[in-house]
């Protein structure tokens, strides 16, 4: 599959760019980008929705820096997968079984595929709940439900169907990517620049937050800390809860940034595209565009939003619970009862079974605990929506924040079923590009279910593919980090003198990094009582010594060429 052995169009860009003064250039490179955007489009999902969220609730403008920073290392290395795919011209699959581990590679392909298809699963809900409740409030039957999961699925195939029909079905296919990685970005910059307009942005407070401040990892917000402390001899307990709940989100925020099957994802593309050697800078250029700048301005200003709406505020939730049920009752009712556990001990199992008694010890609690499980109940982009309604109108509102979650939505949906025929056909030995990706791509479809069977489904399926898929992600960097390493791989490519020290002193340390975060995410972790994620850690240090051994026997003697 080299792509440089024959001229193609793209070498003829090429030329016309290289000759031209730099603004033609970047012009011509936007023109021919591509694969970075279908990462853009898959980056911003349900996922980064749900973590930009939590972390404007929960931390106000303190972790503005941690999604940044996350796409800045993930980026590390995937320009690093995109050097290694262009540079060989060869798929990454069969180069890592070759050159580094079948145990690495297989993993790689399988722990791919089953995130592929869990993570369908939310986004046919994301976009289903955008048509019918911010979009079409008319859908908001059980028929109306079914046909707006139908019309996702058919939408997806449609686009699908193009990114199989050839070159000009791949410009045709990216086209619309970048049309609705364009419609999420705009959508959630519009809702900031309304609320700039109106002066309730802090904007010194913001740029402070992109600041990093690893501590903030570890403890609650210091804006909570006069909150926490009014809870008297509870503060402690309430102070490793939140803790704790912020390392699973501040995880979800940090890992959907670049996800195993975005690994995937890229070099398959670039390929399939017909892009070769000289094509590595652009590569880096494509994932600036595509990838960095959408997935920071969009989940900055989901994270300015909630945060100026949601941080240190328990009216919105106190109010849900005096008047009916919902998800941000639910987590609130969590919270309480937590509390009340820790009070009562055994005591409470016999209060839970009475629905009025459990309701009077909830309302007994002291109003301090309320407020604060109020204030760190989740909310969704629903009830961001609707804080809006204000600053631009309620039905501004409400289509405003539905059209940029149905565009994260069923941009998703689109690339994880694209990622899942790639690895289908690396998993039967077909041709990434004939009849058998589109039947790989079909896969995913089980997630038209979601809407219907997501909320039973979650516990059981998040959890294993969050924990193997965490897992995972450092096995892909430390592979593609030994093969930028291996002159077995890359032969003459292979960086050397300064340029391999630069390439090691930015991947070592975004490895590291995803390593920890993995162990961290996994550790305590059961499902049913049973230990997943210390499960979950030994596979990953298994992997890792496997491959590591592997890969050194296989490149004995060459490695320090």
């Amino acid at each position: 599959m080299a792509a440089d052995t024959n001229r193609t169009e793209w070498d003829d860009l090429i030329d016309e760019a290289n000759a031209s003064p730099l603004p033609r250039k970047l012009w011509i490179w936007t023109r021919m980008s591509g694969p970075g955007w279908l990462q853009g489009a898959i980056t911003l999902g349900g996922g980064s929705l749900a973590g930009s969220l939590y972390l404007g609730v929960i931390m106000g403008y303190g972790l503005m820096w941690l999604q940044p920073l996350a796409m800045l290392l993930g980026v590390i290395m995937l320009a690093a997968i995109s050097y290694v795919a262009l540079s060989t011209g060869e798929r990454p699959f069969a180069l890592i079984r070759t050159h580094v581990s079948p145990a690495l590679a297989w993993a790689w392909l399988f722990a791919t595929m089953m995130a592929n298809i869990v993570w369908c699963l939310p986004q046919f809900a994301l976009g289903t709940a955008s048509l019918t409740q911010n979009l079409i409030p008319s859908l908001d039957s059980p028929v109306g439900r079914v046909g707006s999961a139908v019309f996702l699925l058919a939408a997806a195939l449609f686009v699908v169907w193009f990114y199989n029909s050839g070159r000009r079905g791949i410009r045709i296919f990216e086209y619309v990517l970048k049309a609705l990685v364009g419609l999420v970005v705009l959508s959630f910059f519009g809702v900031v620049a309304a609320m700039t307009q109106k002066g309730l942005l802090p904007w010194g407070e913001i740029f402070a937050g992109l600041r990093p401040n690893p501590n903030a990892l570890f403890e609650p917000a210091k804006s909570l800390t006069t909150d926490i402390g009014a809870t008297g001899s509870y503060a402690d307990w309430w102070s490793d809860r939140i803790a704790g709940m912020q390392k699973d989100n501040i995880i979800t925020a940090f890992a959907t940034a670049v996800g195993i099957n975005m690994t995937f994802l890229l070099p398959y593309s670039m390929l399939r595209k017909g892009w070769g050697k000289r094509h590595r800078g652009i590569g880096i250029f494509d994932l600036s565009i595509g990838l960095i700048v959408p997935f920071v301005l969009a989940t900055s200003c989901v994270v300015i939003a909630a945060s100026s709406q949601f941080h240190g505020q328990p009216d919105d939730v106190l109010e849900m619970v005096a008047s009916g049920s919902g998800k941000e009752v639910n987590e609130y009712h969590g919270h309480v009862d937590a509390r009340l556990r820790q009070q009562l001990g055994d005591r409470f199992a016999s209060i839970a079974d009475d629905p009025d008694e459990l309701a009077a010890a909830r309302d007994a609690l002291p109003l301090a605990d309320r407020r604060l499980a109020a204030m760190i109940a989740g909310r969704d982009n629903l009830a961001l929506a609707k804080t809006l309604e204000p600053l631009v109108g309620k039905a501004v509102s409400q289509k405003l924040f539905g059209l940029g979650v149905l565009g994260m939505a069923i941009s998703t949906i689109i690339i994880l079923m694209v990622i899942n025929g790639f690895a289908f056909c690396e998993m039967i030995g077909a041709d990434p590009g004939g009849p058998m990706h589109r039947i790989g791509a079909l896969i995913p479809a089980i997630g038209v279910l979601g809407p219907f069977y997501w909320a039973k489904a979650a516990p059981a399926l998040a959890t294993p593919t969050s924990v193997i898929g965490g897992a995972m992600l450092p096995i892909a960097y430390v592979t593609f980090l030994l093969l930028m390493n291996s002159p077995r791989a890359l032969g003459t490519s292979m960086p050397r003198g300064r340029t391999r020290v630069l390439w090691n002193a930015l991947m070592i340390p975004a490895t590291s990094i995803a390593a920890f975060g993995s162990i961290w995410a996994m550790w305590g972790k059961q499902l049913y009582g049973f230990p997943l994620g210390t499960v979950g850690i030994g596979a990953l240090v298994t992997l890792l010594v496997i491959g590591v051994l592997s890969f050194l026997i296989k490149n004995r003697g060459q490695v320090s060429a």
